[in-house]
């Protein structure tokens, strides 16, 4: 089972904001299980946090910009970008203003920071979201769109497409987290002078130079006029008829600026909530789309809280039938459990097919045929008892006696030709023979029943 992360310890890092131009301290703490995300202002009285969840941007102007009330933070994509693709799950973000410092305008620098304070293992589960469908946001009037498909682990392609003799069409992907490092992190943000004077005019990167962003210039302009936007930058002067990409520090990539795309859609992705398990691709990306496509995502989590296990008929059971009889006393027609198809330390999964044959339907009801809950409750245990059984010696010899059932919700009529998937997770470590757990049981993706439950394991006489 993969567990939850967090820092081994804190770091800082300092610099301007590109927005604001004013001197910045974020700071990068551990934080305790299912804490997510959290970002504290220091510098304002009680020091509030917000929540770095999708619901949370107000803003997606120019980056994205995190709000409650009349508290903001902005800038925020580069260091959450390093957090997700890194596997952290839970963190608490110290800063002393209202955005993040720009760095040099890539994820780069928290990347080497995270490596060098180290990665913490925690106790609870991570917990990943599996996309099982192809889900999709666009927006017509600019031709952006993002969808993301079934896939083993979290993956990007990015397609951009600029009106530019530098950028035109390009493309990007990381097809695995691990390489994000080498190559995502140090790709910087990126900027065409035409637009410069209007993002200055909208009182934007008052903080923005030649060290934290890659500056195309494309259009030649006047003499006058660009030595009056260098001023405003406060950079050195330029020949005005010399164009192409006029920061220090060269391209490390030919397609550099889709590659920080992709790495903006990796953090405003952070703001799901949620580890995702899916393949994204993404075309003409931006973070108001972005945005979008990531409350889309949180409302589907919302919709499947609890996510059915992945079955395939094809697959060989863990335990088939006969050595679910060699290991439960249950036989026809109390036997509730076909096969187990997953089995580990802390955890089981086991399938039962409801067929019109089942004795109960006799009398449950003869006109409308309806699996009673109390045995889907005694199927749920049933699989707990193999799981259980699993952590003993010669577990041929041991049974396990209900002792406690609470929390007992039914969601869904169970009916004839429904397969029943059986989800059961230990709450705590089995002390002293008695265990307890937590089972759901699913047909399709939807939960029809669940509850917690109390068992003992004696061994037989």
């Amino acid at each position: 089972m993969i567990k939850q992360t967090t820092l081994k310890g804190s770091f800082s890092l300092c610099g301007k904001g590109l927005h604001t131009g004013i001197s910045l301290t974020v700071t990068f703490n551990p934080a305790p299980e299912n804490t997510g995300y959290k970002i504290q202002r220091i510098d304002v009285e009680g020091m509030p946090v917000i929540e770095a969840i999708a619901e949370n941007v107000i803003d997606t102007q120019r980056g994205t910009v995190l709000g409650r009330g009349d508290l903001r933070v902005s800038t925020v994509e580069h260091g959450l970008a390093a957090l997700y693709a890194l596997g952290i799950d839970n963190c608490l973000i110290q800063v002393n203003g209202p955005e993040f410092p720009i760095l040099d305008g890539s994820a780069i620098q928290y990347v080497e920071k995270i490596n060098e304070v180290g990665i913490e293992e925690q106790n609870a589960p991570k917990d990943w979201y599996v996309i099982r469908k192809k889900i999709e946001v666009k927006d017509e009037a600019s031709g952006s769109c993002i969808t993301i498909l079934p896939d083993d682990e979290f993956s990007l392609t990015t397609m951009c497409s600029f009106n530019s003799k530098f950028i035109n069409s390009q493309f990007a992907t990381l097809d695995k987290m691990e390489m994000f490092a080498t190559e995502i992190a140090a790709a910087r943000t990126f900027v065409f002078v035409r637009d410069i004077e209007p993002l200055l005019a909208a009182n934007l990167i008052k903080g923005g130079d030649l060290d934290n962003a890659i500056v195309i210039y494309e259009k030649q302009i006047s003499q006058q006029q660009l030595d009056q936007l260098a001023d405003m930058l406060k950079v050195e002067h330029r020949d005005a008829t010399e164009l192409g990409y006029i920061q220090h520090k060269p391209l490390v990539w030919e397609n550099e600026c889709t590659r920080h795309k992709l790495l903006d859609i990796i953090g405003d992705m952070a703001l799901i909530g949620k580890p995702i398990k899916g393949r994204i691709i993404a075309t003409r990306p931006g973070h108001t789309i972005n945005n979008k496509f990531a409350r889309l995502m949180r409302r589907e989590i919302r919709k499947h809280e609890i996510q059915a296990p992945i079955y395939s008929p094809n697959d060989e059971p863990v335990m088939d039938v006969n050595r679910i009889r060699e290991l439960l006393p249950h036989r026809y027609p109390m036997q509730l459990v076909d096969k187990v198809i997953s089995l580990g330390a802390s955890s089981i999964v086991g399938v039962k097919n409801v067929t019109g044959n089942e004795p109960f339907f006799q009398g449950h009801f003869p006109q409308e045929p309806v699996m009673p809950g109390v045995l889907q409750i005694e199927a749920m245990a049933q699989c707990g008892g193999l799981l259980v059984l699993n952590t003993v010696e010669e577990p041929e010899r041991w049974s396990t006696y209900f002792m406690r059932i609470d929390n007992v919700k039914f969601r869904k009529k169970v009916v004839p030709g429904d397969t029943l998937l059986f989800k059961v997770d230990l709450l705590a470590p089995v002390r002293h023979g008695v265990s307890s757990m937590k089972g759901y049981v699913f047909v399709g993706d939807n939960v029809v029943s669940e509850a917690t439950f109390t068992a003992q394991i004696v061994k037989n006489k």
